[in-house]
């Protein structure tokens, strides 16, 4: 037996030459356990400042969509013009039942006790929240002046999550706005446009007899003017989508019964 096989494992591998197998593989893995931990502390280290910063993000497109928004603003104080509530989708009626300020939508339509699957889904999302938090904006004597709604639904290649703001009669859009979205950049991405998204300012959802008529076409409905946004060029599924998830949940397996009240003026 040779002098380096009497010896012990560890003795063994330190009296390997240094491009040895053992000891490149020991090496490589070593550097993956260290890199990985290092990933894993930072994220974990970074996550509180990512909430804020997607807290932020999240209070900044309600502020645009209500037309609140002004560069350089102190976004967090800005917000406090909005009054959340938890709304139960299939009475139209604010809940109690849960904190508006940490309610999560996301997290509601993924626990089956809060949420319900869907047969027929237009808008792609497979499961929907039976409760949403909407976001009411008062004018000075204390009336609702405005409601900004969440929406989202499956355009082309990715799931678009944003807001609708519905004036006080429950009828009239005021904006639309996307904060996360995956569609394709001069294309499908071009919901972002601001000349794109300009053309919802006073749309109309529903016709005089109360049926929803709100359209995202190449070409205008029968229905009229007030009731048509053009479809992006070049980008057809996504505006397919994107009229999908506003009919959706402006009907009514939506916020129709919400809406409804609202324009009785019961909320």
């Amino acid at each position: 037996m040779s002098e380096i096989e009497s010896k012990g494992v560890i003795a063994r591998f330190l009296a390997a030459p240094p491009d040895s197998v053992g000891k490149t593989i020991f090496v490589a893995v070593a550097v993956c356990l260290v890199a990985s931990m290092i990933v894993s502390s930072a994220a974990v280290a970074l996550r509180p400042v990512q909430e804020v910063n997607k807290l932020k993000d999240k209070q900044m497109n309600i502020l645009q969509v209500a037309g609140l928004f002004e560069p350089g603003q102190n976004v967090a104080e800005a917000f406090k013009a909005f009054e959340p509530q938890v709304l139960e989708l299939a009475t139209g009626q604010f809940t109690d039942q849960f904190d508006a300020a940490t309610f999560d939508d996301k997290a509601a339509a993924n626990d089956a006790e809060l949420s319900r699957a869907l047969t027929e889904d237009p808008a792609g999302i497979g499961r929907q929240a039976l409760y949403r938090t909407v976001y009411l904006l008062r004018d000075e004597a204390g009336g609702i002046d405005k409601v900004i709604l969440p929406i989202h639904g499956y355009g082309l290649w990715s799931t678009l999550y944003g807001f609708i703001a519905v004036e006080e009669n429950g009828n009239d859009i005021f904006g639309l706005q996307f904060y996360q979205h995956g569609e394709t950049p001069g294309l499908g991405a071009e919901v972002d446009n601001p000349r794109w998204k300009a053309m919802w300012n006073g749309k109309k959802l529903r016709d005089d007899a109360g049926e929803l008529q709100i359209t995202v076409a190449k070409s205008q409905p029968a229905a009229g003017a007030d009731f048509y946004v053009d479809a992006l060029a070049g980008a057809t599924l996504t505006s397919v989508g994107v009229d999908n998830l506003v009919r959706f949940w402006m009907g009514e397996q939506g916020y129709a019964p919400f809406l409804e009240a609202l324009k009785a003026g019961e909320i």
